[in-house]
């Protein structure tokens, strides 16, 4: 498989204070807004924003995760037995706006798995979406409110975001096969 790395650790940070500095600019109530991760990297990358907007307005927000491997249309296809991680939503989402945010918006099958997810644990009055990376590709009718960068891909290639977190470094990378 051949990779071309397309984001470094820096210009992923700088993404990611611009993208925090967006939503922070949009929200008239921070009191009724809450961050919404999807496992796996969304949840670390809704904790950076939720930092740099912590640190750079004074704003305390409420995050949470969610897991939405029972929610894919699609499980049964790539295997028998799916990893379920849990979800984490210790706020009530009733009369919330609910910021979900993930690392690649493709087909955006993942997107509708989480807002079903979400609708198990209340009715939020908005659900918005920030991704680091859309590559394109939907199959579903579903934008990003918030987008790091577009990446145009074949829908042959694969989009990896690696996170310190979890990877050992930040860094985005175009698979081919």
């Amino acid at each position: 498989m051949k990779r071309k790395t397309v984001l470094e650790s820096g210009e992923i940070e700088k993404m990611l204070v611009h993208l925090a500095d967006a939503i922070a600019n949009d929200r008239s109530d921070p009191s009724r807004f809450a961050l919404v991760g999807i496992h796996t990297r969304g949840v670390f990358l809704a904790e950076r924003i939720r930092k740099i907007i912590m640190e750079t307005r004074n704003l305390h927000l409420s995050i949470g995760n969610i897991d939405i491997n029972l929610y894919r249309d699609d499980w049964t296809r790539s295997t028998h037995h799916p990893e379920v991680r849990g979800s984490d939503i210790p706020f009530p989402l009733d009369g919330r706006d609910i910021l979900l945010v993930d690392d690649v918006l493709f087909t955006g099958r993942t997107v509708r798995a989480a807002m079903d997810a979400l609708m198990d644990y209340g009715r939020p009055d908005r659900i918005a979406l920030c991704v680091l990376i859309d590559r394109g590709h939907r199959e579903l009718p579903i934008q990003a409110n918030y987008t790091g960068r577009y990446i145009e891909t074949e829908k042959s290639e694969s989009v990896n975001v690696m996170l310190t977190e979890c990877d050992g470094e930040d860094r985005v990378d175009i698979l081919a096969p």
